[in-house]
């Protein structure tokens, strides 16, 4: 006589079964905008995904880099802009094409971490059970020494290095005079909305208005520009050369080695898209 009961071994089979597929979610920064820059496991990640959520700042040469059949949703994110996408929505998204069995690629420029929101994502996805992993990417505020020969450390001058940002959700700002006080070099992000605000600020905190600052817009992207001035002239030369976002400023002694570059505006072009980086991984 046959039982006819569910046997042990095939119930666990018909519960997952039924269940959604399991997907995952990937923070992935994907550098300044250079496809070089891109490391290699973000690469391989990139390419295995199946669904990438693309911040704006991503470059047109990391999409050219995705596997083909790969959904690329746009989901723009700047600071001050009416068209921007919510990020309660963006949260949303990752989660729901998880469930759904993605593997879904956020791609951040940049590196998720430094002013990426990386941690405010993983932190909320994490509390919803969603799979999440991250892959570190280039932040401006680097790739910017190389693209300008701009050592951001050097032992007669500087011996670190802060980042800090000009723009915060809840309108604080920087400890600007200890800053000063710290003879480091200085990388600011999103300070290009009130240029002439900051270095107000940052002369009444203290700081030289002869101290070398670089501006640097588009890192290298084919359209980089930038150039060099003094703190106090900071704002007028951002409105001579209309230089804006986005971009960084770069203040400290430190500037004053940046190679043999001229005190002014130019362009430079990194690099074209090898062949190596079209590989399969």
């Amino acid at each position: 006589m046959h039982d006819h009961n569910t046997s042990p071994t095939l119930a666990p089979h018909i519960k997952a079964h039924n269940e959604p597929l399991a997907g995952k979610v990937w923070l992935v920064g994907a550098g300044p905008g250079d496809p070089e820059l891109l490391t290699l496991k973000a690469l391989r990640i990139l390419r295995e995904c199946t669904l990438w959520l693309v911040d704006d700042l991503v470059s047109e040469g990391i999409l050219a880099l995705a596997t083909p059949g790969t959904r690329i949703i746009k989901v723009g994110k700047r600071g001050g802009r009416k068209s921007s996408t919510p990020q309660p929505f963006i949260l949303r998204l990752m989660a729901r094409y998880a469930r759904q069995g993605h593997t879904v690629a956020r791609v951040k420029g940049g590196d998720p971490f430094i002013f990426g929101r990386g941690g405010e994502e993983i932190a909320w996805l994490q509390a919803r059970e969603v799979a999440v992993d991250h892959v570190s990417g280039i932040t401006a505020g680097l790739a910017v020494a190389s693209a300008l020969g701009l050592p951001l450390t050097h032992r007669e001058v500087a011996r670190g290095v802060t980042f800090v940002t000009a723009h915060t959700a809840d309108g604080a700002r920087p400890a600007w005079r200890a800053l000063a006080q710290s003879g480091m070099t200085i990388v600011c992000y999103m300070g290009m909305r009130d240029p002439q605000t900051l270095v107000d600020e940052l002369l009444q905190a203290g700081f030289s208005p002869t101290l070398p600052v670089a501006i640097v817009q588009h890192v290298s992207r084919p359209g980089q520009r930038h150039a060099f001035t003094t703190l106090a002239q900071t704002a007028c030369t951002v409105r001579t050369h209309n230089l804006g976002s986005p971009a960084v400023i770069v203040l400290g002694e430190a500037v004053g080695f940046a190679g043999a570059l001229a005190m002014s505006s130019v362009a430079r072009s990194p690099a074209p898209i090898t062949d190596s980086l079209r590989m399969t991984m």
